[in-house]
Parts: structure tokens; C-alpha cells; sequence
């Protein structure tokens, strides 16, 4: 999970919160960044500049750095407390809101936006943003929990909170889990190909990724539901700017 700027006062002091979990796992990491270096291809001629917006402790842009070599990758984060802690693995960062990007239009070859949609009060603007900083073409490589995950169609048919929907910023109610991570909005697989198509981007392909907090029992199910993203865990969303 990743964190960016939220404007609510109580939702800065959450992810200012040095206890919040600010990386994504590395399995989707690695995935994401397997899918950008073929698209964006070798950087030995044209090197190009992708941004990891929301990019937490920057430990998910040092997974993928190994797969995108030559190319220049950026950390975003609203978080101070991140960024100091991102700097340990990136040579450069930026403090800015997604709400207005300190950044030029059109600077960008590709957007990282991993774990972060899920945690926005705006998420309209977010991705006006990220379309404007985009090149045209530019590439946009989004991951979110699945609201409609296997699991969860079974425990909202048992009448029980899903996982990754939360209540409170101070406690969990009614889910499985043991942390709070803050996640403000959830979307099944077709929802979020019809928000990011509404927002100015061509979806190129939609997968889906494993969630390291399965119970160990359930995980082979759980890898076996990637094969379908309407059932997966997490959603890998591959789109390109129109």
C-alpha cells in the first residue's frame, strides 16, 4: 500500500502515521513493473521518466528499478515521513498532491499508481492529474484491491464486512484483518475499467495478483483466482493515455 495526500485533517494525521503500512507487496510490485519495462522498452537510446505516485517508503519503485534499468523513476508522496524514508532508495523525489501536481504537463513517460486509489477522497482528480502529466501514450500501471474478490463474495453473502472495506480509522468492525489501512473506496474489475476509461485513458489489459494476507491455507486458491481478474485479489490495470 502506498500513500498520498489526503485532505481531511484526520486522515493526515493517519498516514502521516509512521505505523501505517506504506508499501505494496512485492509480488504485484514486480508484476506491474514486468508489464512496464515491455512497454516501455530498453532505455539505451530513449531513457525515460516514470513517476511512482504515492510512492510510500519507495520500497515498491526499488523492486521494480531492476526491471526498468537506464529509465529515470521519480517518487511522488504526500507523506514527509515517507519520503525521508523513500529517499533511502531513490535518487530523486517529489512532496506534492495529487490534487495539483507540482510537476509540468506532459513530463512523464509513465505513472506507478500502486495501492493508492483506494485511499483518495478525490479520486477524479488524481487521475485528471496523472493524465496531465502523462505524455500522450503515456503509460498508467494502477493496482487496487478487488472489491468483488472470491472471498469476499462469500462473506458479504454470510452478511460480513469485506476485507480491504473499512469503517473507522481507528478499528476494525465487522472484517477479518488485523490492521487499518484506511481504504476509502473500493472497486470491482468493470468499475474500474469504466472509471479510468471515463477519465481519458485506453484500459490495455487487466490482471489480477495474489494478497499476502490470505490466510496460508487459502493462498493456492488465492493464486488460482488470478487467472480470472473478476475473482482475483488484486487488480493489475494496465491503460494508456488517450
Amino acid at each position: 500500500m502506498t500513500t498520498t495526500a489526503p485532505h481531511h485533517p484526520g486522515l493526515r494525521d493517519f498516514y502521516e502515521n509512521p505505523a501505517v503500512p506504506v508499501a505494496s507487496g512485492p509480488s504485484r510490485t514486480l508484476r506491474q513493473a514486468r508489464v512496464l519495462a515491455t512497454a516501455l522498452g530498453p532505455a539505451t537510446r530513449h531513457p525515460r521518466t516514470v513517476l511512482d505516485i504515492g510512492c510510500g517508503d519507495g520500497t515498491a519503485a526499488a523492486t521494480a528499478a531492476p526491471l526498468l534499468t537506464g529509465h529515470r523513476v521519480i517518487g511522488v508522496d504526500w507523506s514527509q515521513d515517507a519520503l525521508t524514508r523513500a529517499r533511502t532508495h531513490l535518487p530523486y523525489t517529489v512532496r506534492g498532491e495529487l490534487t495539483a501536481l507540482p510537476l509540468r504537463t506532459a513530463v512523464a513517460d509513465a505513472v506507478l499508481f500502486s495501492e493508492v486509489i483506494e485511499h483518495l477522497v478525490d479520486p477524479d482528480t488524481a487521475l485528471a492529474e496523472i493524465r496531465r502529466v502523462l505524455r500522450p501514450g503515456g503509460h498508467l500501471m494502477l493496482s487496487t484491491p478487488n472489491l468483488a474478490a472470491w472471498y469476499n463474495r462469500a462473506l458479504l453473502l454470510a452478511g460480513v464486512q469485506p476485507v480491504f472495506s473499512e469503517v473507522s480509522l481507528r478499528a476494525i468492525h465487522g472484517r477479518p484483518g488485523k490492521e487499518v489501512v484506511g481504504h476509502l473506496r473500493l472497486y470491482t474489475p468493470r468499475a474500474l475499467r469504466e472509471f479510468v476509461t471515463a477519465a481519458g485513458f485506453e484500459v490495455v489489459g487487466l490482471k489480477g495478483a495474489p494478497f499476502h494476507g490470505v490466510p496460508r491455507p487459502l493462498r493456492p486458491l488465492d493464486r488460482l483466482a488470478c487467472a480470472r481478474p473478476q475473482l482475483a485479489s488484486i487488480l493489475l490495470l494496465h491503460a494508456r493515455k488517450t
